[in-house]
C-alpha cells in the first residue's frame, strides 16, 4: 500500500485526493498546509487521518511514502527537493518551477534521489492525445508541416468558476508578486506540452504577452494585477514544422477548451477537449480521405491517467512520463517565450 501525503490543500488538492482514492494499492493518509482551518476542512472532507502544519513534520513522520505537491508555483522547487532528499516519490503540480534553472535543480535532485518523479501535465490524460501521438509515431500523417493549438478560458469574463475579483484562489494567478507567471505559466504550460508531446521539441519561439486592464489602477487589495492574460506564440519545431499557439483567459464563450490540429503531408489529426465531454474522441483525416478533405471521428481506447501512472511507477520501480525532465523541457520553452516577449525577437532553444 503506497501512502500518499498531499502538500497544499487548496482547490486542486481536492482533485488529487479524489483521483488517488480511486486507485488500488494507494491511500491518502496525510495532508499538510500552513492554513490550519483549510487543512482541517480538507482532512475532514476526505477522511485523511493525519494533518501536519509543516512539511518537516510530514516528511519526518514515517507515515508517507510519496507526496503530491499542490502549492502555488513559487514553492514547487524547494518542497520537491526537500521531499526527494527525504526519500519520497514526488508528483508536483505544473509548472514544475518558475524558471528553467530551478527546474533543472529539481530534475537533478530527482536523478540523485532515484525516486519516482512526475509533473502534473494533466492533459496528457486525454486518450485522444495519446492516440494522436501513436498515429504520428506510426507515420500515419507523414511529415508534420503545421500545428495549430489553443487553450481558451473565460473566467475573467464569466463567473462560472467563481468571482475572481473577490477570491484569493483566482487573484494570485493575476499577480506576479504572488508568484504567478500569468496565463503563460498557468495554462500556457499545458498547451506547450500538448504540442510537444505528440510533435516533438521546439526549435524556436516568438511570443507576445498582453495584460489587459481589469480594475482601478489594476489593484485589488494586496494583489497588483500585472500578470499576462493572453499569449500569442509562433514557433518552429525541431522537425521543421511551424506552429501557431494561443492561450487566453479572455476567450469569451470558452469555459476551458483545448484544441490541437496537426497537419502532415499524408494526413492530419485533431484533438478537442472540453470539461464536460469525454476525452476519448479523435478526429482524423487519413488515407483516401485526404483527397476530399474528409474528417472522421475515431473513438480511442482509454489510457491510464497521471495519478495511476505515478502509483504504477512506484510499484514497478520503472519511471513513467511526464517526469521532471519533461517538465524542465517545457519550462525552457516558457522561459524562451518570456525572453521573446521582452526582446521582441525570436528566441532559439
Amino acid at each position: 500500500m503506497i501512502r500518499i501525503g498531499i502538500i497544499g490543500t487548496g482547490g486542486m488538492a481536492r482533485v488529487h485526493a479524489e483521483e488517488f482514492s480511486k486507485i488500488a494499492n494507494c491511500e491518502v493518509v496525510a495532508a499538510c498546509d500552513l492554513n490550519a482551518s483549510r487543512l482541517a476542512s480538507f482532512v475532514e472532507a476526505h477522511n485523511i487521518p493525519y494533518a501536519f502544519g509543516s512539511v518537516e513534520a510530514l516528511l519526518s513522520s514515517g507515515q508517507v511514502d510519496a507526496v503530491s505537491i499542490v502549492t502555488p508555483d513559487p514553492f514547487h522547487k524547494n518542497l520537491s527537493i526537500q521531499a526527494l532528499e527525504a526519500g519520497m516519490h514526488v508528483l508536483c503540480e505544473k509548472p514544475l518551477a518558475l524558471n528553467a534553472s530551478d527546474a533543472k535543480e529539481m530534475a537533478d535532485a530527482a536523478k540523485k534521489a532515484k525516486c519516482i518523479n512526475m509533473v502534473n501535465l494533466s492533459y496528457r490524460n486525454a486518450h485522444s492525445l495519446q492516440k494522436a501521438r501513436e498515429l504520428i509515431a506510426m507515420g500515419r500523417i507523414g511529415n508534420i508541416r503545421h500545428v495549430e493549438a489553443s487553450y481558451l478560458q473565460s473566467w475573467l469574463v464569466s463567473p462560472k468558476w467563481g468571482d475572481w475579483k473577490t477570491e484569493d484562489t483566482w487573484l494570485w494567478r493575476l499577480s506576479s508578486a504572488h508568484g504567478s507567471k500569468g496565463v503563460l505559466g498557468d495554462v500556457g504550460v499545458h498547451i506547450l506540452d500538448f504540442v510537444r508531446f505528440p510533435v516533438g521539441d521546439f526549435a524556436s519561439v516568438n511570443c507576445t504577452l498582453t495584460t489587459f486592464d481589469k480594475a482601478e489602477n489594476n489593484q485589488i487589495g494586496e494583489y497588483h494585477l500585472d500578470a499576462n492574460d493572453s499569449a500569442l506564440i509562433t514557433a518552429r519545431m525541431n522537425n521543421g514544422a511551424m506552429a501557431s499557439i494561443h492561450a487566453s483567459r479572455w476567450a469569451t464563450g470558452h469555459l476551458n477548451d483545448l484544441r490541437l490540429v496537426i497537419h502532415g503531408d499524408k494526413g492530419a489529426v485533431k484533438v478537442s477537449l472540453q470539461l464536460d465531454q469525454e476525452w476519448d474522441r479523435l478526429e482524423v483525416c487519413l488515407d483516401d480521405d485526404v483527397i476530399d478533405c474528409v474528417w472522421k471521428e475515431l473513438k480511442c481506447d482509454h489510457t491510464p491517467n497521471i495519478y495511476q501512472r505515478f502509483i504504477q511507477s512506484i510499484l514497478s520501480g520503472v519511471q513513467d512520463q511526464p517526469d521532471f525532465e519533461a517538465g524542465l523541457q517545457v519550462q525552457r520553452v516558457l522561459d524562451a517565450c518570456e525572453q521573446s516577449d521582452q526582446s521582441g525577437q525570436t528566441v532559439l532553444l
